[in-house]
């Protein structure tokens, strides 16, 4: 069974293969003549419809069938019913390479985690007599969410052209933010600062008198925006005559003192931003309008399953981990088995974090030579 159209083998790819969507049909079945052999999992390919990466909670597959779903769907290219691509709209399966597989040796599975720890840790005559595969799978979620704060190198990134309407949505994974930059013609990174002096509070509406305004229901009525972001966001003309300014404008300025105790964070003109997280959005500066701006945040590591995986150097941690919250969770053992593994977590979580820093001393040497310039003052 598939989808109504062609298919062919794309030669700029490894192996792939091409539907075209009719909207009503959302099952195709892979071939031998453009995938040999057929993938034998979900990861070994990616599916394209309209040139938008589908994610793989949006289909399913069981060799040589691949199946879409309604679930998460991508309304712009999906059927909302069934999940089948839209009617018209080019679909392409195409197979990840080996090349782009490259580094992950670096990585174990959350699946091959929990079946080693099964194996090492529980069983007649371990440390665990027994133990669920259900309640372990729920330990190294938690410690995977935990690990990404501040262990892993968990940082993701996203890059959108900034509207006029001067906002970003943040990601469903997000926690907190790296670094926001946005990109200058050489491709370099001009990092934005968040700026602490407005917000765009919840803005009451209010009638003539002043009085506050109330839906039928009883609910007091808000505005989407506020003045202060209204304004914020509005170009002033303070900002223009200060980015027209020569440089001996400046100096004089400073020779009279009037930029006496600038504060650093705001001597700069790349932009700036402040993050709503009730509303979940990125508010910025009038002067980002346009440009493409780059978001660098830690994900909570809770993704699809080719995201959930755990690098070697934490390997022994997550074990440690594991091992101290199921013991701490059970009834009858004695305290200081918990305890000594309480303090074996610590320790093997504080050795991942070193292994992980990834410093480099011919790096740290180069970059303390910043440190013999001689500043003028």
């Amino acid at each position: 069974m598939g989808l109504l159209g062609t298919t062919t083998a794309e030669s700029y790819y490894n192996q792939s293969q091409n539907f075209t969507g009719n909207g009503t049909i959302n099952q195709f079945d892979l071939t031998v003549a453009n995938f040999n052999p057929l993938p034998s999992a979900e990861t070994d390919f990616e599916i394209y419809i309209n040139e938008v990466l589908i994610k793989p909670s949006n289909y399913s597959y069981s060799s040589p069938r691949i199946t879409f779903t309604s679930t998460n769907a991508n309304a712009s290219v999906q059927s909302g019913s069934n999940g089948a691509p839209n009617n018209g709209l080019s679909v392409i399966v195409r197979q990840v390479a080996e090349t782009e597989q490259y580094g992950n040796y670096q990585f174990v599975s959350i699946e091959n985690l929990i079946n080693n720890f099964f194996v090492s840790y529980v069983g007649e005559g371990k440390i665990i007599d027994r133990a669920k595969k259900a309640d372990i799978a729920f330990h190294a979620q938690r410690a995977i969410q935990e690990f990404s704060y501040d262990t892993f190198k968990s940082s993701k990134s996203q890059e959108i052209e900034i509207p006029p309407s001067l906002t970003m949505l943040l990601p469903q994974d997000y926690v907190n933010y790296v670094k926001l930059t946005w990109k200058d013609n050489s491709g370099m990174e001009r990092v934005l600062y968040p700026i602490r002096n407005t917000s765009n509070p919840l803005a009451l509406l209010q009638d003539s008198e002043y009085n506050y305004l109330f839906d039928s229901n009883g609910n007091i009525q808000s505005s989407y925006n506020s003045e202060t972001w209204n304004k914020f966001k509005a170009p002033s003309a303070d900002a223009a005559e200060y980015t027209q300014e020569s440089s001996n404008d400046i100096e004089d300025l400073n020779a009279q003192g009037a930029r006496y105790g600038i504060a650093p964070e705001f001597a700069q003109s790349n932009g700036s931003f402040f993050i709503d997280p009730l509303k979940g959005t990125v508010f910025f500066s009038s002067n980002v309008s346009g440009k493409i701006v780059t978001l660098k945040y830690i994900s909570d590591g809770l993704g699809t399953d080719a995201e959930m995986i755990v690098h070697k150097f934490a390997e022994e941690a997550m074990y440690k981990y594991l091992a101290h919250a199921i013991l701490s969770t059970k009834i009858g053992i004695p305290e200081y088995i918990v305890n000594r593994f309480k303090k074996e977590r610590f320790a093997a979580v504080r050795t991942a974090k070193l292994r992980l820093s990834n410093l480099k001393s011919e790096e740290l040497t180069q970059l303390m030579r910043n440190k013999s310039k001689q500043i003028k003052h």
